[in-house]
């Protein structure tokens, strides 16, 4: 019986995946540690002063652009450079010179950890801070090309860094080129000049305004375009490519060049007549807050009811209480800005609030040489003790108001009837005349 040889089948080899150098660059290193260490940072900074921007898209775009610029920056910074000066302490930069990929690609994806993760950490944070506004505001929608901006320009930062690193591989060099950025990044937020809105650290404060349509974009091409220039100018090989340099840096200018022309006070922030239309309640007074506080509206009248209780009808009382740039009538009294007294949609401290009301309707302007004479000192007095009567001071806030409490007790021993009485007589004098002011 002869035997029928089969042939052996040989596998076919196991085809290996190349490995992709810039997914290994960013796994590895102070990258990854990086870009945790800016989203901490900016959400605990953001955390501690939650009341202060949980209500307005505005508020919350403003205080991330400083958070994250005088914070995420010196620490991209600082990331970028040790990560930059890590072939050179290694001594692995003759290695790297030796394979075929080119130096400007090797620079680019060593650079990409130091400017990709610090973006992704900002990034994190700002998706977290709107998630957190989003129950409480009331129009219009989160400022996304301005947060992009300050994204590109960590990663800039980050790109700086990492050159800076490879510049000057000393161990020291990190954390004092993060100093030296705080504290330049620190001066940019206090300069009242143009330039000020060149920095990514630059503050702004307009809850009714809209940035110009091209602020984001053109921000984003300065930071990024003196990165890329920075790169191109130390990277390109031969020298000659090196002018290609000259087209990032002339984006760069030319971007500076425009945001340099806005006007140093208001900068990109315009009026938008859509955020002051005015919502009030039906109460006497009234309560009338921008369409941008609406979901306030209700948590404000509700804190000052019981003042609203005893103003009702009398003349000389405001016909409104209003807040932010609505259109003025004749008998509005302006309002404490809501905003900077609630904590996620409700007053946190109605008495206090109430307070600052009444304060605001007798603050009266007096020119010079009134409020004088014999009778000066018991008119404030006096004035006090209305304050008193109508929203008393909290125990833990403001000057001491003992000297007027007699006539504070007068009035709280009086008839409704008789109070109303006091406070139409009240309402209707000259507080800067003295001699006018009845005492109760």
């Amino acid at each position: 019986m002869t035997a029928t040889l089969t042939p052996s089948r040989t596998d076919a080899p196991a085809r290996v995946r190349a490995a992709r150098p810039l997914r290994t660059e960013l796994r590895r290193g102070l990258g990854p540690w990086a870009g945790t260490a800016v989203a901490v940072t900016v959400l605990v900074a953001m955390y501690g002063k939650g009341p202060q921007w949980q209500t307005r898209w505005t508020d919350v775009t403003a205080l991330l652009h400083v958070t994250v610029g005088l914070l995420g920056g010196p620490l991209a910074l600082a990331a970028g450079c040790w990560q930059g000066g890590r072939d050179r302490r290694r001594g692995t930069t003759e290695l790297w010179g030796s394979v075929p990929r080119s130096p400007l690609r090797h620079l680019l994806v060593s650079a990409a950890p130091s400017a990709l993760w610090p973006a992704a950490g900002v990034l994190l944070a700002d998706a977290v801070s709107l998630l957190a506004t989003w129950p409480y505001a009331s129009v219009g929608r989160p400022f996304l090309e301005l947060l992009a901006a300050d994204a590109v320009a960590i990663a800039s930062l980050g790109a700086l860094g990492h050159l800076a690193g490879r510049l000057v591989p000393w161990r020291l060099t990190a954390p004092l080129l993060g100093i030296v950025g705080y504290v330049g990044l620190a001066i940019g937020t206090y300069t009242q000049s143009e330039a000020r809105w060149l920095s990514p650290a630059s503050e702004y404060t307009y809850p009714w305004a809209r940035t110009v349509w091209w602020f984001g974009p053109v921000s984003m091409a300065w930071t990024a375009g003196l990165a890329l220039a920075a790169l191109l100018a130390y990277g390109a090989r031969p020298a000659r490519l090196r002018a290609f340099a000259l087209i990032p840096l002339a984006v760069a200018v030319t971007a500076a060049g425009l945001i340099l022309r806005l006007p140093s006070d208001e900068g990109p922030w315009r009026l938008d007549p859509a955020l002051t239309r005015a919502v009030c309640d039906r109460g006497s007074p009234q309560v009338c807050v921008t369409v941008l506080d609406e979901k306030l509206l209700p948590a404000v009248s509700e804190a000052l009811a019981p003042l609203n209780a005893r103003l009702a009808g009398l003349p000389g009382a405001p016909a409104r209480w209003a807040v932010g740039p609505v259109d003025p009538r004749p008998g509005d009294v302006e309002l404490p800005d809501p905003a900077q007294d609630t904590v996620r949609g409700r007053v946190e401290r109605a008495d206090l609030y109430r307070n600052s009301a009444v304060a605001q309707l007798f603050a009266d302007t007096c020119e010079p040489g009134d409020f004088m004479g014999p009778n000066a000192e018991r008119a404030s007095l006096v004035n006090a003790a209305v304050i008193e009567w109508l929203a008393p001071t909290p125990s833990d806030y403001g000057p001491d108001t003992a000297a007027a409490q007699p006539y504070t007790d007068r009035l709280n021993a009086k008839s409704p009837a008789a109070q109303r009485d006091y406070l139409t007589r009240y309402l209707a004098a000259n507080p800067c005349h003295p001699d006018e002011v009845p005492i109760p």
